[in-house]
């Protein structure tokens, strides 16, 4: 009872050396979804930053537009009166 034989040895080998195998197993797609994880923020802030410049650059003409109009009428009113004095 006590004693172990040769092949209840080689089980516990073949059994940690599975065991093993499979953690590593395991650990190496996380190892490589961690690089691709970081390539993809990469890109992905980068898609952002693009976004946002794009977004700033559209607000920017709106507000000049928005200046622009907004003069025209206060000039236009300033002839009509003037118009109107004369």
């Amino acid at each position: 009872m006590g004693e172990i034989t040769e092949s209840e040895i080689m089980s516990r080998r073949r059994a940690l050396v599975c065991l093993l195998a499979a953690t590593f197993g395991l650990a190496a797609p996380s190892m490589l979804l961690t690089a691709s994880t970081a390539e993809a923020q990469t890109t992905g802030t980068e898609r952002r930053q693009e976004r946002r410049m794009r977004r700033t650059e559209r607000r920017q003409e709106r507000r000049m537009g928005r200046t622009e109009r907004r003069e025209e009428r206060r000039t236009g009113r300033a002839e009509r009166r003037e118009e109107r004095r004369d």
